[in-house]
C-alpha cells in the first residue's frame, strides 16, 4: 500500500500501523486529500451562476409539476424549525409543501403557511431533520426518517437527521455547521474538533464529501460545497445571519429547488452541488437585503427571498 504513497507520508502512515496494528482507511482519505489540495480549484458561485438553477414555471406548469417537497421536521423542543422550513420553501417558489411532524409544529406551520398540506401524498424531494434533537428521537420518527430515505428521492439532511445520512437511497446534500461535522466524522473514527474544521472547512468538507458519499454544504459566514471532485465557495454573508433560525430557513430554500429541479437531477446527479450553492447564495443575498447593515430575524431573511430570485432572474 505504501507503495502508492510518497515517501514521508510512506513512513508516517507505516509507524502509525505499527503503533495501532492497524491502518485505518481516513488517515489514508486525509493524506491523499493533502497531498491533491494544490491541485483542487474552488469556484466562487455569483449571481449568474445562480440563474441557471431557478426553475421559472410555464403556462403549463400547475401545482405537482412545479415540484412537491415533503418536509420532516420539527419536535416538541423546536417546533419552529417547522415554521421556517416551510416558510423558506414557499418563499422559493415550488408547488406544493407536505409537512410531517408533530401536531403543535402541524399547526403552527397553518398558522403562518395555510396552504402547506399535512397529509400523505406524492413528494418529489424531502428535506429532514431540521429542530429535531437526534438524542431525543423517537423509534417511530426514525422509522419515518428512515422510510423517506429508502424511497431514493433527492434530499436535504439537517441538524437532527444527520447521523442517519447512511440510509438515504437517494442523491443526498447535508447542511451542518461545524460542530455537527465534527460529531458526524468523529463518529465514523475521524477524530477532528470544530476548531480545526472552521480552520479549514474546505479540506474538512472535502473529505466528508468523499467519506460519507454525499455532497456537503458546511454552513459558516463563507460556506463551501463539496462534491464529487466540485469544490464551491460561497461569498461571504453578512455576519448579522448568525442567529437562530436561519438555517432552518436556508434548508428549506434548498429544498424548494431540489423539488423543482428533480428531474434534471435524475438525469445528472452531480447538479445537486450547484443547486445547494444557489440556495446559500439566495440565502445569504436575503440576509444582506433584509439586515440593511442591522440585526435581523429568520422570518426576515425568508420575506426577501422572493425579491432576490427576481433579481437574479
Amino acid at each position: 500500500m505504501c507503495l502508492l504513497l510518497p515517501t514521508l507520508e510512506c513512513v508516517i502512515l507505516t509507524a502509525l500501523a505499527l503503533k495501532k496494528h492497524l491502518l485505518p482507511l481516513n488517515l489514508l482519505a486525509i493524506a491523499s486529500y493533502d497531498r491533491d489540495m494544490a491541485s483542487q480549484s474552488w469556484r466562487t458561485w455569483s449571481v449568474r451562476d445562480c440563474a441557471k438553477y431557478i426553475h421559472v414555471p410555464s403556462a403549463d406548469d400547475h401545482k405537482y409539476s412545479r415540484g412537491v417537497l415533503g418536509i420532516i421536521s420539527g419536535s416538541k423542543q423546536y417546533p419552529g424549525a417547522s415554521v421556517l422550513n416551510c416558510e423558506g420553501a414557499m418563499r422559493t417558489g415550488i408547488g406544493m409543501v407536505r409537512y410531517f411532524g408533530p401536531r403543535f409544529a402541524q399547526l403552527l406551520v397553518l398558522r403562518q403557511r395555510p396552504e402547506v398540506v399535512i397529509v400523505e401524498g406524492r413528494t418529489n424531494a424531502w428535506l429532514i431533520g431540521s429542530g429535531i434533537d437526534s438524542k431525543k428521537i423517537s423509534w417511530s420518527r426514525k422509522r419515518e426518517i428512515i422510510r423517506a430515505l429508502n424511497e431514493g428521492k433527492p434530499t436535504v439532511l439537517d441538524a437532527g437527521a444527520l447521523h442517519l445520512v447512511q440510509y438515504s437511497k437517494g442523491v443526498t446534500l447535508i447542511t451542518p455547521h461545524y460542530a455537527e461535522l465534527a460529531t458526524l466524522l468523529s463518529a465514523r473514527n475521524i477524530k477532528v474538533t470544530s476548531t480545526a474544521i472552521e480552520g479549514d472547512p474546505k479540506k474538512w468538507a472535502s473529505i466528508a464529501s468523499e467519506e460519507l458519499g454525499v455532497t456537503v454544504l458546511l454552513k459558516g459566514n463563507v460556506s463551501v460545497v463539496a462534491s464529487n471532485g466540485k469544490q464551491i465557495q460561497l461569498p461571504a454573508s453578512p455576519t448579522w445571519l448568525a442567529t437562530a433560525g436561519t438555517g432552518d430557513v436556508l434548508a428549506g430554500i434548498i429544498g424548494a429547488l431540489l423539488a423543482t429541479h428533480w428531474r434534471e437531477i435524475d438525469d445528472n446527479k452531480d447538479l445537486i452541488a450547484s443547486i445547494a450553492a444557489t440556495g446559500a447564495f439566495i440565502h445569504s443575498r436575503a440576509g444582506e437585503i433584509a439586515s440593511n447593515g442591522g440585526p435581523i430575524t429568520a422570518l426576515d431573511i425568508a420575506r426577501e427571498v422572493p425579491k432576490v430570485i427576481s433579481k437574479i432572474l
